[in-house]
């Protein structure tokens, strides 16, 4: 696979969307289906035996793509399989010179460490990661500087590994259960980038993911939360982790969770 750009540089649209088909390192031709024209597609070779080192060659150009964006003044927009790939975006907003507040919305925290993980899955540690605790190759592989734990705000995390649940509550980072909280809690002054993990929603609603987790806001409260987020918040970068394409057999999740991203990109 080669590293194919999709770009027209239209003046009057802010968004550069970059679409990085892959799950970690394994790829994921159907969600090039999302692609338009002016979407830049992150499709690099990969090299190594491992999913580590494969994943390395992913975030790489996708850090580079980000920085471009942001410091050609356009807004990044990222869309990729895995929590994973918001380390290149904050590494790329890094490089731009932008150091912003980062909201994350999943239903898990991904603030994992090799001490608390009971899987080692990777793709259940990058926050963690990204303000300096446990696994650090991703963030150095794209010379991402910690950011402080006091800029994360996270909602609704709901599901937690016991030892992840314990880093979360001595950790100075803001946690909201209730996504509804967002409506009050004050964003402004500062640049913020928002994650949205499309397993947040209910999966009642959408049930094409590869982690569900029981519960989660419906989409009505989403709806508020994201139109509220877009009105009140400068914000400077977006990214979605996607539904499973392979499991979404009548479109429902793809069109649910792009309805409410849609929202967010206005």
């Amino acid at each position: 696979m080669n590293n194919r750009v999709n770009h027209a540089d239209h003046a009057d649209h802010a968004d550069q969307y970059i679409l990085t088909p892959f799950f970690l390192d394994r790829y994921d031709p159907a969600l090039l289906e999302l692609a338009r024209d002016d979407w830049i597609v992150n499709s690099p070779d990969l090299h190594g035996t491992d999913e580590m080192s494969r994943t390395l060659c992913v975030h790489r150009p996708l850090a580079e793509r980000v920085a471009e964006a942001a410091a050609a003044g356009r807004r990044p927009v990222s869309v990729a399989g895995d929590c994973c790939a918001t380390i290149p975006v904050m590494a790329g907003l890094q490089r731009a010179g932008i150091h912003p507040v980062f909201l994350w919305l999943d239903a898990h925290g991904d603030f994992n460490t090799w001490e608390t993980t009971p899987s080692g899955f990777l793709g259940g540690m990058p926050l963690a990661m990204m303000v300096g605790l446990g696994e650090q190759t991703m963030i150095e592989n794209v010379g991402m500087d910690p950011i402080p734990d006091g800029d994360v705000v996270m909602s609704d995390g709901r599901d937690l590994d016991p030892g992840e649940r314990d880093l979360v509550e001595t950790s100075r980072l803001r946690h909201f259960p209730d996504v509804l909280e967002l409506l009050r809690c004050d964003l402004s002054g500062r640049p913020v980038y928002i994650h949205f993990d499309t397993d947040l929603l209910d999966p009642s609603e959408a049930p094409a993911m590869g982690y569900p987790a029981p519960g989660g806001p419906p989409s009505t409260d989403l709806e508020r939360v994201f139109r509220h987020l877009a009105e009140h918040c400068e914000i400077a970068a977006l990214s979605i982790s996607t539904w499973r394409s392979n499991m979404d057999e009548d479109g429902r999740s793809k069109s649910v969770c792009m309805g409410l991203f849609d929202i967010l990109t206005g």
